[in-house]
């Protein structure tokens, strides 16, 4: 989804900048040699990590394999970074975070994964930082959605077909973000680092406002049309995962300021406004 939106971002902008998209059959971002030829190949000046392992629970049982992807890959990405003069953004989680505060997280708020997936994503913005303290960046978001995959409105959007009512979470809070808003960030960011008018570090990149899973669906029912009545309030424990969800993903947004750009808008307005995308997306 965010890949996609990002060179979308890139496009519209008609300028003469040369981007390239590598996929994993084309570049695996693990591969010291496979990375290193890659960039002597295309010399980028800015690099933008949207790969991920982001089956939550399929991380607890295969650490591992997650770590590969989510430690080793912004690893090798940022040694490569480093040797050859380029910016590194690279998108983290909200899963970073314990999940337990009563306040939104600031962007230096101490971390303290409870998943695997969360250990992982954590040590992939550790290998950034410190490996290029002047010129790496993390970009946490979370409740990512987006027309070019799979996702909780589109999975929404299907089942107001089916189904008569839905039970939703309604203790679990964070920001639903859609990936264009995410994109257009990371654009204005990398343009900004490469200016010298971004500090490097942590940046939130997640919608203003906050809500719960269930909120959000009611609000998916009303666009559609559809009685939000038909979305039932449920707790966790009805849904038990292999991973444990954080219970508050809110994130704070302050950071934008120092790099001159403004932060997302409200989750409200964004997901008005990617509706019918998501719609035709998912209803053809």
């Amino acid at each position: 989804m965010l890949g996609r939106d990002v060179l979308a971002r890139l496009a519209a902008e008609g300028t003469d900048a040369v981007v390239v998209a590598a996929d994993r059959a084309t570049l695996d971002i693990a591969d010291p040699a496979a990375v290193a030829a890659a960039f002597a190949e295309h010399r980028p000046a800015v690099v933008v990590n949207c790969a991920a392992w982001t089956a939550v629970d399929d991380a607890e049982s295969q650490e591992e394999a997650a770590l590969r992807v989510n430690g080793t890959g912004p690893q090798v990405l940022a040694e490569a970074c480093r040797e050859n003069g380029a910016v590194l953004l690279q998108v983290s989680t909200d899963y970073v975070f314990a999940g337990d505060a009563d306040k939104p997280y600031a962007e230096e708020a101490p971390t303290a994964p409870r998943s695997a997936y969360g250990r992982t994503k954590l040590a992939g913005e550790r290998a950034v930082l410190e490996t290029l303290p002047e010129t790496g960046y993390v970009v946490r978001t979370a409740w990512l959605y987006g027309a070019g995959g799979g996702n909780f409105v589109r999975t929404m959007i299907k089942l107001e077909g089916i189904k008569d009512t839905l039970d939703v979470v309604d203790d679990q809070r964070g920001q639903p973000t859609w990936t264009v808003d995410l994109a257009d960030r990371l654009v204005a960011l990398g343009r900004a680092a490469l200016a010298g008018d971004a500090p490097a570090g942590v940046y939130h990149g997640t919608s203003g406002g906050e809500t719960t899973w269930f909120g959000f669906t009611r609000e998916i029912f009303r666009l559609l049309g559809a009685d939000p009545e038909r979305v039932r309030p449920t707790t966790s424990e009805a849904f038990v995962r292999p991973a444990p969800r954080p219970a508050y993903s809110v994130l704070g947004h302050d950071r934008w300021s120092a790099a001159g750009i403004t932060p997302v808008r409200d989750w409200h307005e964004a997901l008005a406004e990617a509706f019918d995308a998501l719609v035709a997306a998912e209803r053809g």
